[in-house]
């Protein structure tokens, strides 16, 4: 059994859903001032290499560059306006934040940002650029879902309205706005990729597909690190994870929202868990073959196709490339990601012999002919030839690693893969 797996029909029976309060046509006509029909797009490169037809909805060329401003949009402009006079609140890993922000500012209401202190730099000053003086920012809290229960208290507390990101059927209406437009461009889909967070992308444009192309089959997305509605699905409603890898910080919750997972239970076909290695290689390999940037949750779809190759031989494919606000910041951490999930990157605490010419040995008897050190730092600052070294060795290919372990055995060389400890490489890399 594939644990990255999970068919939804092995845990529900499906049902139709129908939710009157959903309408889409009009969530299209409230934003389409402000909103830009983004493009869906042949990609002949992805399509070459996976022998399929494969459209690419660039929601990252969105105005702020993620699709969360559909809704966001749609939720505060729906308000009365009584209800807005006091101001608007949110709390967001950033995407939702922006959408917000440039809500508040074409609409001219004022409004509280709540986003966690983990957030990148680069998406706190977006924010502040789409809102300007409409809005206030306030860093709290180390995950979304932190972040979240103090700002819905400071909404109480203050009178202003909460706007969540996606458990809110205006917020799920403006996201599936997307769906509409896809299949404006593209009748004929067999497979479309969604990327989910706390699962409002999915809800919206999963519910416009069932009712209007009940033939293509749903895929949901989520990081490896942080499988809320994965698990959700599994114990057949939303549970709170304990911990999650904030990586992909924009699909990165501990709980899916209990009206997103209603729509989701009777839309999806299948899930699919996305480790973060490989997200990071899609990332890099998108913009190296691309030109396109993407942030990890961005990426999420494209990094599926490897994993459903063979299914989608000869089909039309539609990935949704949910938004672009990546902090160059992070590129060294995605580099390494990649690397390490490629095989090209190892780590090793290498306990030398204490004797002159040990280190040159180890680099001439261990090393291959194109292995390279790319790291070495002795772990104790006194006495250090009686101590360990952090060795980190970076490969031209992954079948060199085996060479690699042959040689350290060979040469009775002590030593810990760290790659292998995630204690010991949370803590040393």
């Amino acid at each position: 059994m594939n644990k990255q797996k999970l068919i939804i029909k092995d845990f529900f029976n499906q049902e139709k859903l129908k939710i009157s309060a959903l309408d889409f046509k009009k969530a299209s006509g409230r934003i389409k001032k402000i909103v830009l029909k983004t493009p869906l797009q042949y990609n002949r490169h992805l399509s070459k290499k996976y022998e399929c037809k494969i459209f690419l909805k660039r929601e990252d060329l969105q105005i702020v560059r993620s699709y969360k401003v559909r809704g966001a949009f749609n939720m505060i402009s729906s308000l009365p306006k009584n209800k807005l006079s006091k101001g608007v609140v949110c709390a967001s890993a950033g995407n939702h934040a922006q959408g917000f922000a440039y809500s508040c500012k074409k609409l001219n209401i004022s409004g509280v940002v709540f986003m966690p202190v983990t957030t990148p730099q680069q998406k706190i000053k977006k924010t502040k650029f789409f809102g300007e003086d409409n809005i206030k920012i306030k860093l709290v809290g180390d995950t979304f879902d932190d972040c979240a229960e103090i700002a819905k208290k400071f909404s109480i507390e203050s009178g202003m309205i909460f706007i969540p990101p996606f458990d809110d059927l205006k917020i799920i209406e403006g996201q599936g706005t997307i769906g509409l437009e896809i299949l404006e461009d593209q009748q004929k889909i067999d497979y479309l990729f969604i990327p989910i967070g706390g699962g409002g992308l999915c809800a919206g444009v999963g519910y416009i597909f069932k009712s209007k192309s009940p033939k293509t089959k749903l895929i949901g997305l989520e990081p490896l690190g942080a499988p809320s509605m994965f698990e959700a699905l599994k114990n057949k409603s939303p549970i709170t994870l304990d911990s999650i890898d904030r990586f992909v910080d924009g699909a990165a919750v501990k709980r899916v929202g209990d009206l997103t997972f209603k729509i989701c239970k009777n839309i999806l076909d299948e899930m699919y868990l996305i480790p973060e290695g490989k997200i990071c290689s899609t990332i890099l390999k998108l913009y190296n073959e691309e030109a396109i940037v993407v942030e990890p949750a961005g990426a999420l779809s494209i990094s599926a196709l490897d994993f459903y190759k063979d299914e989608i031989k000869g089909k039309n494919i539609v990935c949704i490339i949910s938004g672009s606000n990546n902090d160059i910041d992070r590129m060294q951490e995605i580099k390494e990601r990649s690397l390490q999930y490629e095989g090209l990157k190892h780590y090793f605490l290498i306990n030398f012999a204490q004797r002159p010419g040990a280190l040159k040995e180890f680099v001439n008897n261990i090393l291959g002919p194109t292995d390279d050190i790319t790291r070495f730092e002795y772990m104790q600052k006194n006495n250090k030839e009686a101590g360990p070294a952090l060795v980190g060795i970076e490969l031209q290919s992954k079948d060199d690693y085996k060479k690699l372990l042959q040689n350290l055995d060979k040469y009775q060389v002590g030593f810990t893969e760290i790659n292998k400890n995630n204690t010991l490489y949370g803590y040393l890399i």
